[in-house]
Order: structure tokens, then C-alpha cells, then sequence
């Protein structure tokens, strides 16, 4: 990472789930140190409410969110890409870091479903941090 602000793309399928779980975690816990995009293939109507509900139980807002078209340029201008388990392909560029992170869809399930999932993406967005934000300096 040669970025002084590295850039993050969460990819899934409809961009209604796990991905806008997972760039409100990076938001919330890395703050301006991060610059944080989430789109998909195919973009749902609106973010899965069991999700806007099971972030709202941990204090973080999700309900402006709108799911995103993922395109060549969001992934031409992040550093690291990261596909949520569900099968989709970003287009491949030398020099940006791809991860799949292997989630449980939460489509269709109801809050108490959505809670692990959820729980899961902070374990694995505080470990992102660890590895790709600087540390503040006094």
C-alpha cells in the first residue's frame, strides 16, 4: 500500500448486505484514515433492512446507504478489493490486494440471522485496519 489514505471496494452481488455492513464498519472504526466504496453486479432496490437494523444495535446508521453498479473505474481507483463469499468477479488490475472474505449471505434472514454475520465483518474489517492504515500520529 502506497497510498497515504488507502482506498477499500466491498463487492457483493446486490451491494445490500454484507458489503454495506462492511464499509460501514471501515468507516466507523478507521474514520477519515480510510477511503471506502462498496458496490455489485447486479445492485439490490435498497439496503437489506435486517442489516440497516442489526448495525442500528451497534450505533451505526445505515439507512441513506443505496446500493451501487460496481465499475472498472471503483476498482481501478481502490487498493484493495473485497469480494463477500458470494461468487462475484472484479475486473483484475496489477498492484491492487483482492480478498474474498467467505460470509454468510443475510438476504432473507431476520436480525438475529443478520447479528453473527455482522459480528463476523467488524472481526475482519478491525484485522483490515491493523493492516493497511498508517498509525495516527501526535
Amino acid at each position: 500500500m502506497t497510498a497515504e489514505k488507502p482506498s477499500v471496494l466491498f463487492v457483493c452481488v446486490h451491494n445490500a448486505g454484507r458489503s454495506q455492513m462492511a464499509a460501514a464498519w471501515l468507516s466507523h472504526l478507521a474514520g477519515d484514515r480510510v477511503e471506502v466504496r462498496s458496490a455489485g453486479s447486479a445492485p439490490a432496490d435498497q439496503v437489506n433492512p435486517a442489516a440497516v437494523a442489526a448495525m442500528a444495535e451497534v450505533g451505526i446508521d445505515i439507512t441513506a446507504e443505496q446500493p451501487k453498479l460496481l465499475t472498472v473505474d471503483a476498482v481501478r481507483e481502490s487498493d484493495v478489493c473485497i469480494t463477500m463469499g458470494c461468487g462475484d468477479a472484479c475486473p483484475v488490475f496489477p498492484g491492487k490486494r483482492y480478498l474474498d472474505w467467505k460470509l454468510d449471505d443475510p438476504a432473507g434472514q431476520g436480525v438475529a440471522a443478520v447479528r453473527p454475520i455482522r459480528d463476523e465483518i467488524k472481526t475482519l474489517v478491525e484485522a483490515l485496519i491493523t493492516e493497511i492504515v498508517p498509525e495516527r500520529t501526535a
